[in-house]
């Protein structure tokens, strides 16, 4: 097993979830003497008495929109996280820009620049907040496969992370229903880190899945032991007519094709769920099409090193906050970036990672920045690799 890439980013991007839980219990209008101070911070360096009121001034309603923006969401139903740990993150970027602007140009002309500044991080907030999380894509994807009388459609859906209905779980039921998939495979993480021993979400995610599974026959897996806790999940699945796959192999037949389907439990401890995969295929893919659903896409290799044909993850989210031309900032991904999201080769293995449905819990922002929320919805053409 190649040795692990970026297990810093994994522990800085846990850090960051248990520091903005802490300030999510924190009510916004508890901190505003900070945010008005570093406002007042921002405007130190731009030395003209009235350019500093002036650019105070521009700061603090900026940082009031905000604020009033994120308190909407959950009002609406658009998405429920606290507004104070991603309204403080937007302050201190706010403030941080201008302060830098200050620093190089402390002239009346640079208002205008501080100005459009502020006015493109307002318009790159909503975009990111009430916008982009509900403009559900479908990526349509071919993959040769063993040959069946038709071609086979099977559609990936990972990392739901429900917390409650919003206009994404609607639109998806109806997207899924005009597709008419023939398989629906699902790799993880169903409720939000918010929403874990939430009752009322429970119900809500297993009416998610009930409706799913009426579609097309279902195959799940878990995803991360944070999210899908062990005393929760089965419960959420105890009586819907989905096949959930806890180290398990099946024979799925469709469209005239066999293939075996493998579940494998991700406990995020890559040795031991290495190893829990080789016991599950001792000979590897040797015996036919075979397909794998793993949350994380953190076993690639060692998938590639089995012949798995097809592998299905999730996990990443994308990184679900994007910068042009970079890509993700964080993946929870022990390789970071190199498996953020799409599709991966090697050898006879082909690895489609979804950059999902939902969006993290706790104090992480309720938002996605060039990531939309997938589905995808791969064809198995009637040609064999093998």
């Amino acid at each position: 097993m190649d040795e692990v890439e970026s297990k810093p980013h994994r522990r800085f991007f846990h850090v960051v979830l248990v520091v903005s839980d802490i300030l999510g219990r924190i009510a916004p209008l508890a901190i505003s003497p900070a945010l008005a101070a570093i406002a007042a911070i921002s405007a130190w360096p731009w030395r003209h008495p009235a350019l500093q009121v002036a650019i105070g001034l521009l700061t603090l309603l900026a940082i009031s929109g905000d604020g009033v923006s994120l308190a909407l969401l959950p009002r609406r139903g658009r998405s429920y996280g606290p507004a104070t740990p991603p309204l403080l993150a937007l302050a201190l970027l706010r403030a941080a820009l201008i302060f830098l602007l200050g620093v190089l140009w402390p002239t009346w002309a640079a208002l205008v620049l501080a100005v459009c500044l502020q006015l493109a991080l307002t318009a790159a907030h909503f975009y990111a907040t009430w916008i982009e999380p509900f403009r559900l894509r479908v990526v349509r994807l071919d993959v040769p496969g063993p040959d069946g009388d038709a071609p086979l459609r099977i559609l990936h859906i990972s990392d739901i992370h429900f917390e409650g209905w919003t206009p994404r779980e609607r639109r998806l039921l109806e997207v899924v229903q005009e597709l008419s998939p023939d398989l629906i495979f699902l790799t993880g993480d169903y409720l939000n880190l918010s929403s874990v021993r939430d009752p009322a979400a429970h119900a809500g995610v297993r009416d998610l899945l009930a409706s799913l599974s009426v579609v097309a026959p279902t195959y799940a897996i878990t995803g991360s032991p944070p999210v899908d806790l062990r005393s929760v999940v089965p419960a959420i699945f105890a009586g819907l007519p989905i096949t959930w796959l806890v180290d398990r192999i099946v024979e799925v037949e469709a469209q005239g094709r066999r293939f075996r389907l493998v579940g494998l439990r991700c406990t995020r401890e890559r040795e031991a769920d290495w190893a829990r995969l080789r016991r599950l295929l001792p000979d590897g893919a040797s015996n036919g099409f075979t397909v794998l659903l793993y949350h994380s896409p953190d076993l690639f290799l060692e998938a590639a090193s089995l012949r798995i044909d097809l592998y299905l993850a999730g996990h990443t989210h994308g990184g679900q906050i994007r910068l042009p031309f970079f890509g993700a900032l964080i993946t929870s991904s022990d390789f970071w970036k190199r498996y953020e999201g799409g599709v991966y080769r090697r050898g006879a293995t082909t690895m489609v990672v979804s950059r999902g449905l939902g969006m993290e819990g706790l104090g992480a922002p309720r938002a996605r920045f060039l990531c939309p929320p997938e589905i995808v919805l791969l064809t198995i053409s009637p040609c064999s690799i093998r």
